[in-house]
C-alpha cells in the first residue's frame, strides 16, 4: 500500500523564517539535490555565514516570483518512509494576503509562524482569519526563533495563549503549538536539547502523524460530472469525475441536478476495473440504471442528502483582481465543472484582518477585500453551505472577456 498524501501550507509575516522553516523541513529530511545544497553551502560562505542559509533553498523561486516569471504561491512535494506532503509556500507581504486564500484552500493543515521576539503581530491575525474563513482542519502555530528569546518558556506560553483566544473567537478549535528555531533546527525535525520543558511532537512528527481525511469523506456523496464517455457498439455510457465528497457505492440511490432525476448506481468504473465503492478524492466513472439526460456540469449527488439547487447565492468572496468589484458587475462564476454567467448584487459587510471583525458594507472592493456579496446566475447551481462540503460549497469569479480569475467564493459565511 502506498504512503497516504497531506497537503498543508505554510503562512507568516515578513521575516517570520518562514523560508528558512521551509529550507529546513527540505534540507532535513534530504528533500533536496546534492547541487542544491552545495550552491547554498557556496551561497552561504560568500555572505561569509558560518551556517548554510536555508532560506536559499526556496527564495531564489521567490526573487522569480517577485519578477512575475512565476505564480505567487509554490507548491513544494517531499516525502518520507511514512508519508507524502505537497507544502504550499504562500509570501508573507501584506499585500499578497489575497495568495495565502490560494495555498490555503486546498490544505489540509496550516503551520502559521510567528516571531518569538513579536509574538502574535496584525498580518498572524490577518492569515489566522482567512485559515478560520477557509475552514482548514488543522494549525500549527511555530513559534519561530526560540533561540534569540534564549528558550524562554514563560515568554513561549504567553504567546500561544494570546494566539489561543485568537483561535476561539475565529473558531480555530484544532491547533498544536510547537516551539521551533528553523536557523538551528530546533523541534522542526529533531528535537531540541534546549527545551526540555517541551514534551510535544516535532514538527514533522505532528505532520506524519495529522490524520490526513478531511471532513469531505464523511460528508454526503458529491460528484461534479466532467465527461460523458459513451461506447456505441457496447451501448457503454458513463459519467466521469472526481469524487468530491462521501462515498458512493452499486446500489445508492442519485439525484442528477440541477435537472432534479432520481436514479440508482449500477457500478463504479476505474481504469483498472469496477470498484466496490469510492470515497472523497477518488476519480471514478458512474454508471446508471436509468437513461438519464446528463451532461458535464451536472452534480450527481445522494438523493437523501442532496445540496441546494438556486441561483441567488449569497456568498463570502475573497477579491484578487487590481480592478474593484461594484454591484451591478456581469462576471462567470466557475462553480465544479459548470460555468454560467452571474450578476453582482449587493456588496454586504467586509471583513476587517486587523481586528477580526465584519464592519460597514463597502461601495466596492479593493484587492486582499474579503466580503458578503450576493450574486444572480444565469443558470441555477447545486451549492451546499461551504462550512459543510468545501468543494461544492466554493466558487471562482472569472472576467469574461479575458478569462482571467477575480475571486474565490465560498457560500454562506463561514466564520459564523
Amino acid at each position: 500500500m502506498g504512503r497516504d498524501l497531506l497537503r498543508f501550507a505554510t503562512a507568516g509575516s515578513v521575516d517570520d523564517g518562514k523560508s528558512t522553516l521551509v529550507g529546513r523541513l527540505l534540507y532535513d529530511t534530504k528533500s533536496v539535490l546534492a547541487d542544491q545544497i552545495e550552491a547554498v553551502h557556496r551561497a552561504s560562505v560568500d555572505k561569509g555565514l558560518a551556517t548554510p542559509d536555508l532560506s536559499l533553498l526556496v527564495d531564489g523561486l521567490r526573487a522569480e516570483r517577485e519578477q512575475g516569471i512565476t505564480i505567487d504561491v509554490a507548491y513544494r512535494y517531499f516525502a518520507t518512509p511514512k508519508r507524502e506532503f505537497v507544502l504550499a509556500d504562500t509570501p508573507g507581504h501584506v499585500q499578497y494576503t489575497r495568495n495565502t486564500v490560494t495555498g490555503a484552500s486546498t490544505a489540509e493543515l496550516a503551520v502559521l509562524l510567528v516571531d518569538a521576539r513579536s509574538g502574535v503581530v496584525e498580518q498572524t491575525r490577518r492569515h489566522a482569519a482567512v485559515l478560520a474563513l477557509l475552514r482548514v482542519p488543522r494549525v500549527v502555530l511555530a513559534i519561530n526563533k526560540i533561540d534569540l528569546v534564549g528558550y524562554d518558556e514563560a515568554l513561549l506560553t504567553a504567546i500561544a495563549k494570546d494566539f489561543a483566544g485568537l483561535a476561539t473567537s475565529l473558531g480555530l478549535t484544532d491547533v498544536t503549538t510547537i516551539p521551533v528555531s528553523a536557523l538551528l533546527g530546533d523541534n522542526v525535525v529533531e528535537r531540541s536539547p534546549h527545551t526540555p520543558w517541551y514534551d510535544g511532537p516535532t514538527l514533522l512528527e505532528h505532520l506524519e502523524s495529522v490524520p490526513v481525511a478531511g471532513p469531505e469523506v464523511s460528508a454526503p456523496f458529491r460528484l461534479p460530472v466532467q465527461y460523458v464517455i459513451r461506447h456505441h457498439a457496447t451501448d457503454y455510457r458513463g459519467y466521469a469525475g472526481q469524487v468530491a465528497a462521501g462515498t458512493v457505492a452499486p446500489g445508492d440511490a442519485v439525484v442528477v441536478l440541477p435537472g432534479g432525476a432520481q436514479t440508482t448506481v449500477a457500478a463504479v468504473d476505474t481504469a483498472d476495473g469496477p470498484l466496490a465503492a469510492a470515497g472523497a478524492g477518488r476519480s471514478v466513472t458512474i454508471r446508471l440504471n436509468d437513461d438519464i439526460d446528463l451532461s458535464r456540469g451536472d452534480v450527481l449527488a445522494a438523493a437523501d442528502a442532496a445540496p441546494t439547487v438556486t441561483s441567488e447565492l449569497d456568498a463570502t468572496v475573497c477579491w484578487l483582481s487590481d480592478k474593484p468589484l461594484r454591484p451591478g458587475a456581469r462576471l462567470l462564476v466557475k462553480h465544479g465543472t459548470r460555468s454560467t454567467q452571474a450578476i453582482v448584487g449587493a456588496l454586504g459587510e467586509r471583513l476587517d484582518t486587523d481586528t477580526v471583525t465584519w464592519v460597514e458594507a463597502p461601495g466596492q472592493l479593493a484587492i486582499n477585500d474579503i466580503a458578503r456579496v450576493t450574486l444572480r446566475t444565469a443558470d441555477p447551481l447545486p451549492v451546499d453551505d461551504y462550512a459543510t462540503i468545501r468543494a461544492t460549497g466554493s466558487f471562482l469569479l472569472i472576467d469574461p472577456p479575458t478569462g482571467n480569475t477575480l475571486a474565490a467564493g465560498l457560500v454562506g459565511s463561514p466564520l459564523e
